[in-house]
């Protein structure tokens, strides 16, 4: 699902704070995700952002493309009462996060859905 069909799923994701747990995560491919947990609900997800497209203006200035929200997708990878719990889950997070395919070390520790 794209990030706002997940806040539109659920109120409480909008009001809720989250908590992050690092924005370069990747996957076996290079994708990039960013870590969250979502205090009022408990879910911890993760959402995947794609590249920004660069383009040209035509005299050499380079800038990002606009990324439409639809490319923005979340995997909800389960469900965490609290926040000492999260954090014990994910302790360790900052040395793991740089390692190539990162995300599966998120996946492994995440009790599913």
């Amino acid at each position: 699902m794209d990030i706002e069909e997940f806040y539109d799923a659920d109120p409480r994701r909008r009001a809720s704070e989250e908590i992050a747990f690092g924005a370069e995560w990747t996957d076996a491919d290079g994708g990039r995700y960013e870590v969250l947990w979502v205090a009022d609900t408990g879910e911890v997800y993760a959402m995947f952002e794609p590249v920004e497209p660069m383009a040209s203006d035509g005299i050499g200035d380079i800038f990002p493309q606009h990324m439409p929200t639809e490319a923005v997708t979340v995997e909800v990878l389960g469900t965490v009462a609290t926040r000492d719990e999260i954090d014990g889950l994910l302790a360790g997070w900052e040395a793991a996060m740089p390692e190539a395919g990162s995300i599966i070390w998120v996946r492994e520790r995440i009790p599913s859905a």
